[in-house]
């Protein structure tokens, strides 16, 4: 194309809801002077578009959600007059133009500045991007830490708020999310289990619900007993606070201080349990809840969750091998994250130790470096009848690791978890357990299930690959209220879970 010769024009793309690619369309940038990109591309339906950039073409300007009135009196001041009108044609809202200048550029004096065509070019990838991960997963953009608001910034004025029956309703969100109940359950025989069921919308176009539970098994040599089912005719109760499906429910007592728990979904492990809180419930901060968007009055995403961390436990699972008794100890853990996982964290820590007289809980998560590689932490200790102290000063340390040859990540051999706030009296309340994990009890490939090849390309495009790291070690919790010190034996269940760099 010979130099100067000003042939510009921009492509539409559109993605939709159901994560296919449609055809791309293209509209001609400016009139008169500006003719048409090559045609055959075929029609576009009408929806968000993004644009995009043909090989050899550089330097584009954007604008959202409508084009700038003329591009060359920003970009072109040495341009006649009769240049500078307005003759974009109307553009649906949502359009994003681009105006492609094909190389050879034009003459030095008529050349876009440097600083004004790297922002639009990083502001139109960014746009892109983002358009892109919310409906595919891909990677987002990095929006840097003043894109998140954590709890922690609640938990500044509130450390905790203890939490009441209507904290455990189900949110049931039309737009994507994973919501969870999950039930962590110690035997006074020494089994551990875990009950879940999880809801999940994925876009606002399906809803998933899945009832999971685990038997750990206490003999090395034989695998543990993991069934996962999907549910089918899912209700909630009138006022979201219990859940049901076929051959499941979860029923939250009148009174809100207990669980019942009972599924028949697979044979292989029929629940029929009873958790009851027999210390106060909490929630870090005011809401519990981290936001996440550039406009945090209007997040596009949140994170939130709340704890009965001591509880009791009775009833039993029935496996092929018979009942099992489960009278014990327990916690219970709500979850909401109100967007993509992997969007939301790139890996967790949690901790969970149950001692006869004490209770402690720490669920910590850091963001991919979209949202700055933000820690978010909350954590409690507790005891009968009590919360000792809560809030969002605590820490999970991975004090040893080792690669793990399979995937390259830093598998944890030993950690520190600590938790600082003030008791109701305004003592420091300081406590810690440390040490090694020694083997542990399994290690879960959450993409186990999908083919090799698509867990290849899942992979690839999204960037992740997520494995869950568990561990059950006997442990002692070290525990200081203002001057006593307080220490005590009991079970840790821990998890290390990588999703993302």
């Amino acid at each position: 194309m010979p130099r100067g010769q000003d042939v510009c024009w921009a492509l539409t793309v559109q993605i939709t809801t159901s994560s296919s690619w449609l055809a791309t369309q293209n509209k001609p940038s400016r009139q008169p002077h500006h003719p048409p990109a090559p045609s055959g591309l075929g029609p576009s339906p009408s929806g968000p578009h993004f644009v995009a950039a043909a090989p050899g073409c550089s330097c584009p300007s954007i604008s959202i959600p409508s084009p700038p009135a003329c591009l060359d009196r920003e970009f072109y001041p040495d341009h006649q007059d009769s240049d500078k009108q307005a003759p974009y044609p109307a553009c649906p809202a949502g359009t994003v133009w681009l105006a492609l200048v094909p190389q050879p550029s034009p003459p030095l004096s008529r050349r876009i500045p440097s600083i004004l065509c790297i922002q639009s070019v990083l502001t139109m990838f960014n746009w892109a991007k983002q358009q892109l991960a919310n409906v595919a997963g891909t990677q987002e953009p990095i929006y840097g830490p003043s894109a998140i608001k954590s709890v922690a910034e609640e938990a500044q004025t509130t450390p905790y708020t203890e939490i009441t029956r209507d904290d455990l309703q189900w949110k049931v969100m039309d737009s994507t999310c994973v919501e969870t109940e999950s039930f962590y359950l110690f035997s006074d025989n020494g089994d551990i289990a875990l009950a879940q069921v999880i809801y999940s919308n994925v876009a606002g176009i399906r809803t998933t619900s899945q009832f999971n539970s685990k038997i750990f098994s206490k003999d090395p040599a034989k695998p543990h007993l993991w069934c996962s089912t999907p549910l089918n005719n899912v209700e909630f109760s009138d006022d979201k606070s219990s859940f049901f499906a076929d051959d499941c429910a979860l029923e939250l007592a009148e009174d809100g201080n207990s669980y019942t728990i009972k599924s028949m979904n697979d044979e292989r492990a029929i629940v029929n349990v009873k958790i009851t809180k027999t210390a106060p419930g909490f929630q870090g901060g005011q809401t519990g809840t981290t936001k996440y968007g550039t406009d945090l009055e209007k997040p596009w995403g949140s994170m939130r969750h709340a704890f009965w961390p001591r509880c009791a436990v009775e009833g039993t699972i029935t496996t092929e091998d018979g009942p099992i008794d489960f009278k014990g100890r327990a916690l219970y853990s709500y979850a909401l994250q109100g967007m993509k996982p992997h969007h939301a964290a790139a890996r967790w820590n949690f901790a969970d130790f149950q001692g006869p007289n004490y209770s402690a809980i720490l669920m910590e998560f850091t963001t991919p470096p979209s949202y700055g590689s933000t820690v978010v932490n909350v954590g409690g200790i507790l005891k009968d009848g009590q919360i000792i102290s809560a809030g969002c000063s605590n820490q999970a340390i991975h004090t040893a690791v080792k690669d793990d040859p399979e995937n390259a990540w830093p598998e944890p051999t030993a950690v520190k978890f600590v938790w600082a706030g003030k008791d109701k009296d305004g003592k420091s309340v300081d406590a810690v357990i440390e040490g090694s994990l020694g083997d542990r009890v399994d290690k879960v490939d959450v993409m186990a299930e999908v083919p090799g090849f698509v867990k290849s390309i899942v992979a690839g495009t999204v960037g992740t690959k997520p494995y869950i790291y568990q561990y059950a070690p006997k442990v002692t919790l070290k525990l200081k209220i203002g001057d006593e010190e307080i220490s005590e034996d009991g079970q840790l269940f821990t998890e290390a879970t990588f999703i993302s760099e």
